[in-house]
């Protein structure tokens, strides 16, 4: 997978090759005015996005897609719970998450930046398709960088767009590791989801910035309702809170 990131103020020295290709094999598509399934997305409001999505049907209601949000390591990733927190999880989180709701997360013991939290939100736009019963094994990863969480402490919001690469799109850059996912920024005044759907199929939204919780924490508003995260188990594959899954089962879930 690929994402694409916007942020309200530049970022020097961020542009790297995968930008340059990027652009270079958008400019054919760009000629033949592409479909555009997203317009206006940037000015919609977290949560409009995907319950728009599944207004245009296929399989997607009530799917628990795996979603895998790795944090630099020694940070603690912890799911909204109530009109709280839950426990956070050391270095990455794997959750299931439908379509349509925000899910609000909070990151802590972020490394060199002691007392730092940040809490960023994923909405989903859509999920894959991975082999049947192998659904944990192929989770969409979402990166909280280092870098991004101390630009949303600074002021900075970062929204980072999650896509499937078109094939015939696809940048031939082989990925160095296994958890290497690559990215690049849209220019100034593009929409990241729009960008993304030119290239590929858009699958999450990371929004990493913005609001901060009230002192008590217990702000339902900031945490959109709660949506009630699935929270996996890697070594059991199993998941809690909620209904308990056997080894490789897909599970689903009601929107709520």
């Amino acid at each position: 997978m690929t994402t694409v990131r916007c942020t309200t103020r530049p970022v020097e020295g961020k542009l790297r090759l995968a930008v340059l290709l990027a652009l270079t094999l958008a400019a054919p598509a760009a000629a033949q005015e592409p479909v555009r399934h997203w317009t206006h997305a940037g000015a919609m409001p977290p949560g409009a996005i995907g319950r728009q999505r599944l207004m245009r049907g296929e399989p997607l209601s009530g799917y628990c897609q795996a979603v895998e949000l790795r944090a630099p390591q020694g940070a603690r990733v912890a799911p909204a719970a109530g009109a709280g927190f839950a426990e956070g999880h050391p270095d990455s989180l794997m959750v299931g998450l439908v379509v349509g709701p925000v899910y609000r997360f909070r990151v802590t013991d972020i490394p060199e930046h002691p007392g730092l939290e940040v809490f960023p939100t994923v909405e989903m736009v859509d999920r894959i398709y991975p082999p049947e019963g192998e659904s944990l094994r192929f989770p969409v990863p979402v990166d909280l960088t280092l870098d991004e969480l101390v630009m949303a402490s600074e002021g900075k919001f970062v929204t980072r767009v999650i896509y499937v690469e078109d094939p015939d799109l696809a940048v031939p850059i082989a990925e160095k590791t296994p958890s290497e996912t690559r990215w690049f920024d849209v220019r100034t005044g593009e929409d990241p989801l729009v960008a993304a759907d030119e290239l590929g199929r858009p699958i999450a939204i990371l929004r990493i910035g913005g609001r901060v919780p009230e002192a008590d924490q217990n702000d339902v508003n900031f945490v959109y309702g709660a949506a009630p995260a699935v929270v996996y188990d890697r070594a059991n594959r199993g998941a809690r809170p909620g209904v308990m899954l056997t080894p490789h089962e897909e599970q689903i879930v009601p929107v709520q």
